[in-house]
């Protein structure tokens, strides 16, 4: 494989994006994210040789939000609790990720463990592993960025504890099909507040390097293995922008997760991953401009799994 120059790399994706940083709308029926300013944007790419290269705001925590059911889903299955895949599916949805459609239909099973009631049973599930979901998830991040000091921004934690009455609607109707572990607002206390962990995109893009090792963590150990890491990949792709992962998979060509504070991390197996963050959203919930940034950045580098 040839070597890319992700220094100049980045340096073009920050002149390709731009024309677009203040595109869309923050995400302000949270209220802690209707306060960060639009016009921020931030960029970063870290590899699996150790190498990571920012640009712009890459080194300003945002509030990770759903990107955190990546590192969720990544936990339950180190800890060998292949039982998840009987209570959450691991098909591509068309509706909303907080649609409440589709899971009555289901039967309280979700579709796949990205949409909102997918990732608070999987968060249900680390919690009966662990004790601690959001504890766990922390950890892990705190570990694998080499930033101890990772933690919830209380603000954006409140917001999301006092607007959750749809994902309270959405874990109410999961337990009233019997499919919840543990008390829906010990769940919900776990997912509100792993949501709102702080971290910047070039500390998210060594947190998910994992993922492009095919599971190896940054100290060498297996925090799932590669056949769990394979899977987890498709369902970044097939599933991690909402009910745009079709139209992610056309123009980046590679797996991302997204999250309505404008996060998007994208991962290319066995090279790096990559991260943009501008706060502006469309009617999906991504990120408008850090879409245009991971567009640019399969072009400029010609990566992708197709």
């Amino acid at each position: 494989m040839s070597k890319i120059n992700y220094r100049n790399v980045v340096a073009q994706v920050m002149t390709a994006v731009r024309p677009h940083i203040g595109a869309g709308k923050v995400a302000d029926y949270i209220p802690g994210l209707g306060e960060v300013d639009p016009g921020r944007f931030g960029f970063a790419v870290a590899t699996v040789d150790g190498e990571v290269h920012g640009g712009g705001e890459s080194a300003t925590p945002f509030a990770i939000e759903s990107i955190s059911k990546l590192f969720a889903l990544a936990l339950v299955l180190h800890h060998d609790d292949r039982a998840i895949w009987k209570r959450v599916g691991r098909e591509p949805t068309g509706d909303p990720f907080n649609s409440l459609i589709p899971l009555q239909l289901s039967r309280g099973i979700p579709g796949n463990p990205f949409v909102n009631p997918g990732a608070i049973v999987v968060t249900d599930q680390l919690l009966s592993d662990t004790g601690d979901a959001y504890g766990a998830i922390r950890e892990l991040l705190r570990a694998e960025t080499g930033n101890p000091q990772l933690h919830v921004d209380a603000v954006t934690a409140h917001s999301e504890e006092t607007t959750g009455n749809r994902d309270r609607s959405l874990a109410y109707l999961v337990a009233d099909f019997g499919n919840m572990i543990n008390p829906v607002h010990e769940t919900l206390d776990h997912y509100f507040r792993q949501c709102s962990i702080m971290i910047s995109c070039e500390e998210l893009a060594r947190a998910a390097l994992f993922q492009a090792r095919h599971g190896v963590r940054a100290d060498g150990s297996y925090l799932i293995s590669a056949e769990d890491a394979r899977g987890v990949n498709a369902l970044v792709l097939t599933c991690g922008t909402y009910n745009e992962a079709g139209d992610f998979a056309y123009r980046v060509g590679l797996p991302c997760k997204s999250g309505v504070s404008g996060g998007i991390l994208t991962i290319v197996p066995g090279r790096c991953t990559a991260v943009g963050w501008g706060p502006g959203v469309n009617e999906k919930g991504n990120s408008v401009s850090a879409a245009v940034a991971l567009r640019a950045f399969g072009r400029l580098t010609g990566l992708s799994l197709f």
